[in-house]
């Protein structure tokens, strides 16, 4: 893979800021802690910077009721199409990316909250296509990553040669496939769950590493098999998450950092992730309303 900045997919830092223009309908696919997050600061602030809700959908909309008036739950995510949204916004499953990516950009804007979605190379160019296709804008939003922008500047200059990332976390915040680190128990310490590309990590924590993928495609000449990755559980971890982000560049130059985000006990997703999510959602609040063309 290879994203430049003529490319039409875009890596958002959480600190670019978003420019006022007309207001934004936002449709928002997925009502998890993330999703319900998202709703409540679009019901609550999106008045003041340009947003509303276009819709709401969720596997099971039972869970909207008694959250979401009636008017906003979308019942069949199939019916997108009918509720005008300017962009949509995936914060559920790498699945619905897959399943849907492409036909959401041929109505609105994309911003994608599961990346790892795009370790598979076919899905990654059907989304470039159809992005580009359609004249819209496929955002990834930095979540977790620090210094995604500093990566993506070594990257397009050609002076990052490596770079690897580790997340460390209690084991009771991790969702794996096959039923991995289902023997864990509490006291037994730290645990190397996996170090290898992200391409193969993927596939095994889809919902645990889209710091990664982010990671990733800022780091497009290397891409996620040139990307290093590494998942360890460590039950001393009960109140943060650790990302640990090393970028190696020319003549033994290395930038090392260190990033703890609370977080509660079972949960994928640390505190301060949420916010930096919603400043990715108030970037596409910049671009929206028009169609982008880089």
């Amino acid at each position: 893979m290879d994203y430049t900045s003529s490319d039409e997919i875009h890596f958002y830092h959480n600190s670019d800021m978003a420019q006022r223009a007309s207001s934004l309908k936002i449709g928002i696919v997925g009502y998890g802690h993330l999703g319900q997050f998202l709703v409540e600061k679009i019901q609550l602030e999106g008045p003041e910077v340009g947003l509303q809700l276009a819709y709401v959908w969720n596997r099971n909309p039972e869970k909207l009721k008694d959250s979401v008036s009636k008017d906003l739950i979308l019942n069949d995510l199939s019916d997108f199409a009918h509720r005008d949204a300017d962009v949509i916004v995936e914060v559920c499953h790498p699945q619905i990316v897959k399943d849907f990516g492409a036909k959401f950009l041929s109505h609105a804007h994309f911003l994608v909250g599961s990346p790892s979605a795009l370790s598979e190379l076919q899905l990654e160019q059907e989304l470039r296509t159809a992005a580009k296709h359609h004249g819209r804008t496929l955002y990834i939003p930095s979540g977790a990553l620090w210094g995604g922008q500093d990566i993506q500047r070594m990257n397009d200059n050609g002076t990052l040669k490596a770079l690897s990332i580790r997340m460390s976390k209690h084991p009771s915040c991790f969702r794996l496939t096959g039923g991995r680190l289902s023997d864990w128990t509490e006291g037994e310490g730290r645990r190397v769950l996996f170090h290898g590309s992200v391409a193969e990590l993927c596939p095994i924590a889809p919902n645990n590493v889209n710091t990664m993928a982010a990671a990733a495609i800022a780091a497009s000449k290397l891409g996620f098999r040139g990307v290093t990755g590494e998942i360890v559980s460590d039950t001393s971890l009960a109140d943060y998450h650790i990302v640990e982000v090393e970028a190696t560049g020319p003549d033994g130059f290395t930038v090392k950092m260190v990033r703890k985000n609370p977080a509660k006990l079972g949960a994928v997703t640390g505190n301060a992730t949420y916010n930096s999510f919603w400043s990715s959602l108030l970037v596409c609040r910049g671009h929206g309303g028009t169609v982008y063309l880089c």
